[in-house]
């Protein structure tokens, strides 16, 4: 299992990070529920997550923070976005307030301790389990000194977390993107990864990987672009479309989707 990477898709620098494998044993158990499913690398699924062909139901809890609950705009815009990608049909969505843990910030094995208490879904015969879990704290490894935040990251197959205090701390410094906007590009963003994007447990049909910046497209607006070295952020990015009546959230370019394609999606 690789060790735990954080990759910017942006920078305010504003940073996504995309944590991809978790390099942390899960050693609980829990009498008949089998976990191992939930348990591998990150793009594992991606053809699970895409087509019918061993899954047609997709189950997605969100766990989350009290007063820290995605927008119910930026949920839709997710859901649209799988069905768009997607040939899954049934997709349901459970959600559960959690109290807080208490920690100021949050390093991404805590992140995996906090599933590891509160997941209460896994694979189960014809329906895949995600688990998504919206923090309020922010990322130990952010550096506000250079102006670096985490928005979210994925981590295993099936995992991933938002740190929503984050997201509405740069979305608040906006006057023309607001939260739901910010939200909807992580969550997009993040779950191309668990799509297998870029070359994340999959081969891309042509190359397309930015070479300096691991599992990230380097095809020009793509969502899957990291900007952290070119100079430019989501939030800036955003703004620039948002200014000339463009919608402000990148949409996936068409190599990311041929990949789609390739491993069961549309």
């Amino acid at each position: 299992m690789k060790k735990i990477a954080l990759y910017a898709l942006c920078s305010f620098g504003l940073l996504i990070s995309c944590s991809k494998d978790a390099d942390i044993s899960s050693s609980d158990s829990t009498i008949n529920i089998d976990k191992s499913g939930n348990r591998l690398s990150t793009g594992a699924s991606a053809r699970n997550l895409l087509s019918n062909d061993t899954f047609d139901k997709l189950l997605i809890e969100i766990d989350y923070v009290t007063g820290f609950a995605p927008t119910a705009g930026a949920i839709a815009n997710f859901e649209e976005f799988l069905r768009a990608r997607t040939y899954k049909e049934s997709i349901e969505l459970k959600y559960t307030a959690l109290s807080s843990p208490n920690e100021e910030t949050l390093t991404l094995e805590e992140v995996v301790d906090l599933e590891k208490e509160n997941r209460n879904e896994y694979n189960n015969g014809s329906t895949l389990a995600i688990h998504i879990y919206f923090a309020d704290a922010p990322a130990d490894s952010d550096d506000e000194s250079e102006g670096l935040v985490t928005l979210g990251a994925v981590y295993r197959n099936t995992s991933m977390v938002i740190y929503e205090s984050t997201v509405k701390k740069i979305a608040n410094s906006s006057t023309s993107v607001s939260t739901e906007e910010v939200e909807t590009a992580t969550l997009l963003h993040e779950f191309g990864h668990l799509f297998g994007l870029v070359n994340l447990s999959t081969q891309s049909v042509n190359e397309h990987e930015d070479t300096e910046s691991d599992n990230h497209c380097n095809v020009d607006g793509c969502l899957m672009r990291s900007e952290l070295e070119f100079g430019s952020s989501l939030l800036k990015q955003m703004e620039k479309n948002a200014s000339k009546g463009l919608a402000s959230i990148p949409d996936l370019g068409p190599e990311c989707i041929l990949d789609l394609q390739k491993y069961g999606g549309r």
